[in-house]
């Protein structure tokens, strides 16, 4: 393929997981565009040669990027666009949107759901801006940006409607470090990428509470089998949760030093507020604002699901972590 054949491809967001696929994507890529809000966090990029603000031992060659502050500019500029943004400012960024994006190609690296709207980013992207199904592709698995960083061996899984397109956007992430795999069960994926943030938050909590090893696997065994039954109530399809975009997943959240959901949930079982850990943690906690939507939506299931409603009662009705948590430790096998 000639290189003004290569579909463009833009990178939405100025994070650490948008840091992180820049470094993937750039391994395959002769430029990118790359979007990011903030002008003084492009200027300050293009002094120092890495993102000033995340994953800065990342060096990158800034002479293949076209960055912009401009959200329409980077839309004009590209065939693919990759969404990373944390999902709380998801809409914030797009309210400067004016240009249509149902032609184009739209990968959601978005590991969380729209607020209010209680939609996972394939729903929320079709139904508002008009994107056909077989248009978007999802990216998920268990991949911190921090590995990504050291360039760890990390395995995404890319999920569409359509079976060309998973195979076409594995094809330009896949590095000597990424291995890739495709899946047509788009909002399984979705959902599950949302509800293993809330069960990494009840594992911190538990660490916080000093709960040890053995309740940890229980709990996290038990959240699999709740992730499974929300996922088959909302959205029936033939999935094996044991594959690594689900149950591999939920571990690396829910075990690893990296997680910011488990760090966020361990500093409540220790004793702090919900208010106090956002505000030290400088990162966004994705599980704390998954826990409500999910919460909400299965109000209509009505999924057997003790874990999440555990997580709620703590974050958003205040109750005790240690009371809350020893009530769980009954309903769980």
């Amino acid at each position: 393929m000639e290189e003004t054949d290569r579909p463009r491809i833009a990178i939405m967001g100025g994070g650490s997981w948008a840091t992180a696929i820049a470094k993937i994507v750039m391994k395959t890529q002769p430029e990118i565009v790359w979007y990011m809000r903030r002008q003084d966090q492009i200027d300050e990029f293009l002094r120092v040669g890495h993102n000033p603000s995340y994953l800065s031992s990342v060096m990158f060659d800034t002479e293949k990027i076209r960055f912009t502050s401009k959200i329409n500019v980077a839309v004009d500029s590209a065939d693919i666009l990759v969404f990373a943004t944390p999902s709380p400012f998801f809409k914030s960024h797009m309210k400067k949107l004016r240009r249509r994006i149902d032609g184009k190609i739209i990968v959601s690296a978005i590991k969380g759901i729209v607020p209010d709207e209680n939609l996972v980013l394939s729903e929320y992207f079709n139904k508002v801006y008009g994107v056909p199904f077989g248009q978007i592709a999802v990216l998920s698995g268990p991949c911190h940006a921090e590995e990504v960083a050291l360039e760890r061996t990390s395995y995404l899984t890319v999920a569409s409607a359509d079976r060309d397109l998973a195979r076409n956007v594995s094809m330009f992430l896949q590095n000597d470090f990424i291995r890739t795999c495709t899946s047509d069960d788009v909002r399984g994926v979705e959902y599950s990428s949302v509800m293993k943030n809330i069960y990494a938050i009840a594992a911190g909590i538990c660490h916080g509470l000093k709960y040890g090893d053995n309740f940890q696997a229980v709990l996290v065994s038990n959240a699999i089998q709740e992730m499974n039954r929300f996922c088959n109530a909302v959205y029936p399809f033939h999935r094996n949760v044991q594959d690594s975009v689900y149950l591999g997943d939920l571990l690396v959240t829910a075990y690893s030093k990296f997680s910011r959901n488990r760090t966020f949930g361990t500093m409540i079982g220790k004793g702090y507020s919900v208010k106090t850990a956002q505000v030290e943690m400088e990162m966004i906690a994705e599980g704390y604002y998954g826990t409500k939507c999910i919460h909400e939506i299965n109000e209509n299931y009505r999924v057997n699901m003790p874990i999440l409603d555990a997580v709620y009662a703590i974050l958003y009705e205040r109750q005790s972590p240690m009371i809350v948590m020893r009530a769980l430790t009954e309903q769980l096998m």
